[in-house]
């Protein structure tokens, strides 16, 4: 395996693990803060972060005016959606439903594509769509569900949606060095939401207690900052099928670390749920190896 494979592969544990842990983290914070608020917060901080290393890089943080209409599309769908739903999600969500209702994007990737693009889906990618359905069904239709989950699933869902929206159109990379574009997006995505949430849902700021603010440093150098330059730094290394598909131990960590952290259970329900679901994202993610590259 060529070395920087090998990095590749190791950047992206690196950001799986960390991505996953913070679906567990953040619930520790809600419980000082609200959701827009928190979220707003920490991708602030991670923005700053980021920001001063592509500065330190020599990067110019400079957006070309042909890239300012989607860069802030992208900001919009891919960080202020995704971050802002799926932290409203885990006020009627356990981890394990948010993260795997979420991380269903791909599936809908590919049913987005059809109208959008034209690319009709093949029949293994309809039997991907069902597993996924199922697995979701599974993990929500259990005898713990209510209608007050509703909301939750729901937001879940347009998170999920909307970033396979972004996915689908973000045909071209934007013409910057990839620090900057994590910074600007995460920076024009999560500024609103702390807008949103002073305004919406006014915080007590005094309230983040010791665990809260140690979660809420967490989810802005792990997860904001040095996970969005792992990411980057292996889609550099590795095919992005590959890295697409090992994005899939996301939910995965995000669940079994639930357990000993915020004590939620592990049952046969929730382990079918997680092979169905993320076994359809898996089949949608193969590479049909009859079809070459456009």
């Amino acid at each position: 395996m060529p070395a920087s494979q090998t990095v590749g592969k190791a950047l992206l544990m690196v950001t799986a693990f960390g991505w996953g842990l913070n679906w567990s983290v953040l619930k520790f914070v809600l419980q000082d803060w609200p959701p827009l608020f928190a979220r707003g917060t920490a991708g602030l901080i991670g923005a700053l972060c980021v920001a001063l290393l592509a500065i330190a890089r020599g990067d110019s943080l400079a957006v070309p005016k042909e890239a300012r209409t989607s860069l802030v599309i992208a900001s919009a769908i891919n960080v202020f959606a995704w971050m802002g739903f799926t932290a409203l999600a885990l006020n009627w969500l356990k981890v394990s439903e948010g993260a795997l209702i979420a991380y269903s994007m791909p599936i809908w990737a590919m049913m987005l594509a059809w109208p959008l693009l034209g690319a009709r889906p093949t029949r293994r990618s309809l039997v991907a769509l069902g597993l996924s359905i199922t697995g979701m069904v599974v993990l929500m239709g259990g005898p713990e569900f209510s209608v007050a989950k509703l909301p939750g699933a729901l937001f879940a869902l347009a998170a999920a949606v909307l970033f396979a929206l972004g996915t689908v159109k973000a045909r071209k990379p934007l013409a910057m060095p990839a620090p900057a574009v994590a910074a600007w997006q995460v920076a024009l995505g999560c500024l609103p939401m702390v807008v949103l949430g002073l305004t919406l849902e006014q915080p007590h700021i005094t309230a983040l207690s010791a665990r809260g603010a140690l979660g809420l440093a967490y989810m802005a150098i792990g997860p904001m900052a040095l996970c969005y330059l792992t990411w980057f730094g292996a889609l550099k290394r590795l095919p992005t099928a590959v890295a697409a598909t090992s994005m899939l131990i996301v939910p995965v960590v995000g669940t079994l670390t639930a357990v000993p952290l915020l004590g939620e259970t592990l049952g046969l329900r929730e382990l079918i749920a997680i092979v169905l679901t993320i076994g359809g994202v898996a089949l949608a993610l193969r590479r049909d190896p009859a079809r070459r590259e456009t």
